[in-house]
């Protein structure tokens, strides 16, 4: 199963806000730190507010944060959030044209390992992902050493 750049890209603007020094970031800054686009990167940031998984404001000291705390963003949540559709095989999916949907096993199995697959992701959180403040800090090239303010304030 593959996921499409949006949830790619989502748990990037989270592992940002998480390591910032000052927990927030404009588009442009996440945008630029990730080498991606900004105009793909805004579709993103609005999925993610209307999930309520970050929080914008506009103007002066303004910017994307997290609406939650790290430990409690779990990467299933994301998911969710930014994928429409889990159906792996159509006899998941709203619409069933299988002539044989019904009379096989493959749904149950499929379904069965969805839901394993949605177990492992509802337990790891945003967190977990992004424990390495430093090494992220360091990938992203952000300066400044001050404390999230919203995390364990650990400095790894």
């Amino acid at each position: 199963m593959k996921h499409t750049s949006h949830a790619d890209y989502a748990l990037r603007v989270l592992m940002y806000l998480r390591v910032a020094p000052d927990g927030r970031g404009s588009v442009g800054e996440i945008a630029d730190a990730h080498r991606v686009s900004r105009h793909h990167l805004e579709k993103v940031v609005q999925r993610l507010a209307a999930a309520g998984i970050v929080a914008t404001s506009r103007g002066r000291g303004g910017g994307v944060r997290l609406a939650a705390r790290p430990s409690s963003i779990t990467v299933g949540a994301v998911m969710r959030a930014m994928e429409g559709d889990f159906a792996v095989v159509e006899c998941l999916g709203p619409a069933r044209y299988c002539r044989i949907a019904g009379v096989c096993g493959a749904r149950n199995v499929f379904s069965e390992a969805l839901d394993a697959y949605f177990a492992v992701l509802d337990a790891a959180t945003l967190d977990q992902i992004a424990d390495n403040d430093l090494g992220l800090r360091g990938a992203l090239e952000l300066t400044g050493t001050g404390l999230r303010g919203h995390g364990s304030g650990s400095s790894r």
